[in-house]
């Protein structure tokens, strides 16, 4: 076999272009499926990294917008619903509530204008969110109602340009009644999802149900999966639930960053599979080429099979030889289309200011599917060469 191998590079060289025109097919091929792939598994990569790996694990929950049945009742975000929810549905770790409301932050002359958040204890923690500067809520600060604050990192550079916003006092207005906020931390600029950590703001829930609102029942809930793995799974069983509970579809919005990830992962997977598809008929067009190749070179070499075969060799050696010959086209077509592959993977990566995530198991998939394009397509000449008659291939 290795002088099989050595006797088709040798037959390589001596037809050069004919060589490099059956390589073609093969190598644009090869290089088409890699960079395909690589540019989705990048588009994969880019989007987890702009919704970051913080929530993945949380669901939101908040109030929909369709009652198709009359009958349907409203469901309301309690602390009934909260322990009725943690009982009947499976997979949650710990639900959260948390509620919104417009706001005016000031310092000295600076003012702006936010949409705040008001949260439990250790919820920011859970969810991922770190801080630049200061401390967390305790549960003292949530019992209580701490007048605390923790501001996102835009806004602390707006307030306190000096960068010494922890401890300052802020005064804050909520629906026209204005009250002082001590800030007690500054939240890290990070991906985030579901949560703002640049230009929003956090107090405690129990300052917004004892000052602000009293009793409120939550505007969204955030429910954390024991695992990111069971997120998905979770968002449909609360839906499922939530249908119950209320008797009618849209009774709930129920997401997850997670789930949002996994979609638009998958048709991004899909749409790469498809083009590599069509890139991969380029493979099958190089075969064909390389078809057409191997039964013009058996017969410029019937006078060489004939000898071969006259001294001996069987129908299987001179059916071997051929298709090793065969496979060395795709073999060398396939290592090159994998360099350039990855070489031209890297060119749009850089261009396009993306992560460069080169797809080895597309290389691997391209190599092989190109060796055995070779194999298959080197068949019938092969199999055309051993049954020659030697008697008439000496003629």
């Amino acid at each position: 076999m290795l002088e099989d191998f050595i006797n088709a590079f040798a037959n390589f060289k001596r037809n050069k272009i004919r060589t490099i025109l059956s390589l073609l097919g093969i190598i644009i091929g090869v290089a088409s499926v890699i960079v395909i792939m690589s540019m989705g598994t990048s588009s994969t990569q880019q989007i987890q990294d702009t919704f970051g790996s913080n929530g993945l694990d949380m669901v939101s929950v908040s109030s929909g917008f369709k009652r198709k049945k009359r009958e349907a009742i409203s469901l309301l975000f309690n602390e009934s619903f909260r322990q009725d929810l943690f009982n009947r549905v499976e997979n949650i770790k710990k639900v959260w509530y948390k509620n919104t409301c417009s706001m005016t932050l000031s310092y000295g002359d600076t003012s702006v204008s936010i949409t705040g958040t008001a949260v439990e204890t250790d919820y920011l923690q859970e969810y991922g969110l770190k801080l630049s500067a200061g401390d967390y809520f305790t549960v003292t600060d949530n019992v209580m109602g701490t007048q605390k604050i923790i501001l996102g990192s835009e806004i602390a550079t707006s307030l306190f340009p000096n960068g010494d916003a922890v401890g300052k006092v802020v005064n804050v207005v909520v629906s026209k009644v204005s009250f002082s906020f001590t800030v007690c931390g500054v939240m890290k600029e990070q991906t985030s999802g579901m949560e703002n950590t640049t230009s929003g703001a956090y107090i405690t829930r129990g300052f917004y149900s004892k000052k602000i609102k009293a009793n409120p029942d939550a505007a969204t809930i955030m429910v954390q999966a024991v695992s990111k793995e069971k997120t998905t799974e979770l968002v449909t069983t609360i839906t499922e639930y939530c249908e119950e509970v209320s008797g009618t579809e849209g009774s709930v919005n129920v997401t997850s960053m997670q789930t949002i990830i996994d979609q638009i992962s998958s048709i991004t997977n899909t749409m790469s599979i498809m083009l590599s598809a069509i890139a991969a008929i380029s493979l099958l067009v190089g075969g064909i080429g390389i078809m057409n190749i191997m039964i013009v070179t058996v017969t410029e070499r019937r006078q060489e099979i004939g000898i071969r075969k006259a001294l001996g060799a069987s129908p299987a050696v001179i059916r071997q030889q051929f298709l090793i010959e065969s496979a060395s086209i795709t073999l060398m077509g396939g290592t090159i289309g994998i360099i350039i592959g990855i070489l031209v993977s890297l060119a749009v990566e850089f261009v396009r200011s993306l992560s460069f995530v080169i797809s080895w198991q597309s290389c691997i998939i391209a190599f092989v599917f190109s060796v055995f394009v070779g194999i298959f397509f080197g068949l019938s000449p092969a199999s055309r060469a051993a049954k020659l008659d030697p008697v008439a291939a000496l003629a």
